[in-house]
């Protein structure tokens, strides 16, 4: 493998080169969860910069949050130029990852096939919108495949469609594209050999909506959308406490039921014998929701978040997200970390969500302005020429 800088030989993929091509969300969250573990990862820009890092409204913090840890090179290859300067790097690469259009690749001669011939050690993880099938020349966005493969239609009330209310594709797209490049590292120490890993969005979300693929095999019924589920739980709501606010509480056993009318300081919903089990109390659930949104209308949400808290029953106030740059839990625990970006600002970052020997993987270097690392990683070419 590729050698690294001594700062990084820490990290699992300490020693791995990966060149990226890609734009929006599905590859470059690939390329930064391989940045993130240690890896070399070298970001091929156009002249004129990656769109993402001016796109605005929802698509404002995509280049953000999914490009730290890289270095930029500007490469312009649809020039000959350009595209034998794109070849000599992905010669000198362990993975390369792209997730442009269907056919754009070949036509340049960047496709698995082409490169492989060259560089049969070449580990190529392709992110498109579907595997091989039909439908795979078809264009596709997170939201086209959400609408596809039944996700939207779990989501929404029945009737009304919903995305979901992130690129969720498109961010586990590029996790499964990590696990493949991962897996196909492995199997090259035996082999010897690369190959082609692909993931693709429509797949991606049919595996979310597996299990209800296999409740409507099971009852031989389309499950209703999540709105409009039976709920195995008599109590598994948002209720709006005083002054408007609102909070998720669950009490999904006889145990947890006594335990919130015990906070609610109401015996008389442990005696009513038509409350007394969950079954019983899920008959009548829109009444006894009804009921309860009664009495909980006149809590303050502080005050009842504590009690909840005390009696160990799970709960949960709606947060929004700018309100998860102060959260507690996520700054105690190291889940946000300041990153200089390339306007020389510095912001708040989400780090990956796990730890590897007790630790976070943390920002290493300001987010690259467009081009940043062009003179630097070009310079290896002429000096193995």
């Amino acid at each position: 493998m590729s050698t690294a800088p001594n700062t990084e030989r820490t990290l699992p993929l300490a020693g791995v080169r990966v060149i990226e091509f890609s734009h929006m969300v599905m590859g470059p969250t690939c390329g930064m969860i391989l940045a993130d573990l240690g890896a070399e990862v070298i970001k091929i820009e156009p002249p004129s910069g990656d769109r993402t890092r001016r796109m605005s409204g929802v698509g404002m913090g995509f280049y953000r949050s999914f490009n730290r840890n890289k270095k930029s090179v500007v490469l312009d290859i649809q020039t000959p130029e350009g595209l034998a300067s794109a070849r000599e790097l992905i010669g000198q690469s362990d993975v390369m990852v792209e997730n442009f259009r269907p056919g754009l690749m070949a036509r340049l001669g960047l496709d698995y096939a082409t490169l492989s011939k060259d560089f049969p050690g070449l580990i190529y993880a392709s992110h498109k919108g579907f595997l091989p099938g039909p439908y795979e020349h078809r264009l596709a966005l997170d939201e086209v495949v959400q609408m596809m493969a039944g996700l939207a239609y779990m989501t929404g009330p029945p009737g009304r469609p919903l995305r979901a209310g992130a690129s969720v594709n498109d961010i586990m797209g590029g996790m499964f594209g990590v696990i493949g490049v991962l897996a196909a590292l492995w199997e090259r120490q035996r082999s010897g050999r690369g190959q082609e890993v692909q993931s693709a969005l429509f797949e991606n979300c049919t595996f979310l909506v597996a299990s209800h693929m296999q409740q409507a095999a099971m009852t031989g019924e389309s499950p209703p959308p999540m709105p409009a589920r039976a709920s195995p739980w008599s109590v598994y709501d948002v209720f709006t406490v005083a002054n408007g606010e609102q909070l998720f509480i669950a009490a999904v056993s006889d145990k947890q039921w006594t335990q919130l009318c015990q906070v609610l300081e109401r015996p008389d919903l442990l005696a009513d014998p038509a409350l007394a089990t969950n079954e019983l109390r899920v008959a009548i659930r829109p009444q006894l929701l009804e009921r309860l949104g009664a009495i909980l209308a006149g809590h303050d949400i502080a005050e009842l978040s504590a009690k909840l808290e005390a009696a160990g029953l799970p709960y949960a106030p709606i947060a929004r997200p700018d309100q998860l740059l102060q959260d507690p839990h996520l700054r105690a625990s190291g889940g946000l970390a300041p990153m200089q970006c390339e306007d020389g600002s510095s912001t708040d970052v989400v780090l990956l969500p796990m730890l590897m020997g007790g630790e976070r993987l943390p920002v290493r270097q300001p987010l690259a302005a467009v081009g940043e690392h062009t003179e630097e990683v070009l310079a290896r070419l002429e000096s193995t020429n």
